[in-house]
């Protein structure tokens, strides 16, 4: 695969120029982008794979509704379903994607998870529901440039910054570097916890931030349980287990679980993969699975398999919360 990569080294340059075009269309007014008269946040990154965005989004989700009627928009990557959808009692994985899915099973009770890939309608959507939403998030949008968000949240993560990136098909970048300039808050995520302030600074000078711009630090807080249906069992109870993995970087989750000392088998799949039969029958055999939360919205819903089926939660926890709270607060409070 990397071989292909640097192959694909001279496609580089044309990949650049016509993402450059295209944001410099929308920038000019070339091509038309909608804006809103009530805060629309964007969560989103410049490269492929998993940035940590679902935990961005429900971190946003927990600072926000309390005190406004949330909505989530996704596009519902690699769902069974097509057009607009709303998270109800009916919904799952296959009608919502995995993610909103999740988004759904932890807040319904507090907000509107919706799932259109055309974001201008998503909205449009949303906006004629009664009670009519007062912020809209929205999940992996960072280059439907068709809606201008308000407010624009870039997550890149420690191990794979975006300034020491390429464009595909050689790097990861699905737009030039300078796509970041969008951004308000610029979010380095995954880091080890115990990333030091002379680290800190050496990441904001690669960055290298506009004056419009903060750069925050993240990493990922484990639960200190897997949770089933029936049942939760601490870490340190778990017997041997199979750790069954369909997401874009599994390692932080791997080593985690190797530093508590647990012993595991892991199957590692595709992110957002769609289990087949044979798999779900090699499953069955086992005696304990742990599970991401997102791939348990997929697996859940197989009833041989709710007795063995375990999920681990994570959260993002963010260095100098309160200065990137009032940010976001601060955003919303203007409307």
């Amino acid at each position: 695969m990397k071989l292909l990569r640097y192959i694909f080294f001279p496609i580089v340059p044309i990949y650049y120029a016509i993402t450059w075009l295209r944001n410099k269309g929308f920038d000019l007014g070339v091509l038309s982008s909608k804006s809103y008269n009530f805060p629309v946040i964007c969560v989103g990154n410049l490269s492929v794979g998993g940035t940590g965005k679902t935990p961005m989004i429900e971190y946003l989700i927990r600072l926000l509704k309390h005190d406004y009627k949330v909505a989530t928009l996704s596009r519902g990557y690699k769902r069974k379903s097509d057009g607009f959808q709303l998270g109800n009692a009916q919904a799952n994985a296959d009608v919502l994607g995995d993610e909103p899915f999740q988004f759904y099973s932890k807040f319904k009770d507090d907000i509107t998870v919706a799932v259109d890939a055309n974001r201008q309608e998503g909205i449009a959507k949303l906006c004629e529901l009664n009670p009519q939403p007062e912020v809209i998030l929205l999940d992996d949008a960072y280059q439907h440039r068709k809606v201008q968000a308000g407010f624009n949240i870039l997550l890149t993560t420690y191990s794979d910054l975006y300034p020491n990136d390429f464009m595909l098909p050689t790097g990861n970048l699905r737009e030039p570097k300078s796509g970041a300039n969008r951004a308000q808050l610029i979010v380095v995520t995954k880091c080890p916890e115990g990333i030091s302030e002379s680290e800190k600074l050496h990441i904001v000078n690669a960055i290298n931030p506009k004056l419009h711009q903060q750069v925050f630090f993240s990493w990922v807080s484990y639960a200190k349980q897997v949770v089933s249906k029936q049942n939760t069992l601490l870490l340190e109870q778990l017997p041997e287990f199979t750790l069954i993995t369909g997401i874009a970087n599994p390692k932080p989750l791997f080593q985690f679980l190797i530093e508590k000392d647990l012993r595991f088998k892991h199957l590692n799949f595709k992110d957002h993969h769609h289990f087949t039969s044979e798999e779900l029958q090699q499953f069955e055999s086992l005696d304990l699975i742990v599970t991401t939360e997102k791939d348990y919205m997929r697996l859940m819903q197989y009833p041989q398999l709710a007795s063995k089926l375990y999920y681990l939660s994570i959260e993002a926890v963010i260095d100098r919360s309160s200065v990137f709270n009032a940010a976001v607060q601060n955003f919303v409070a203007q409307y």
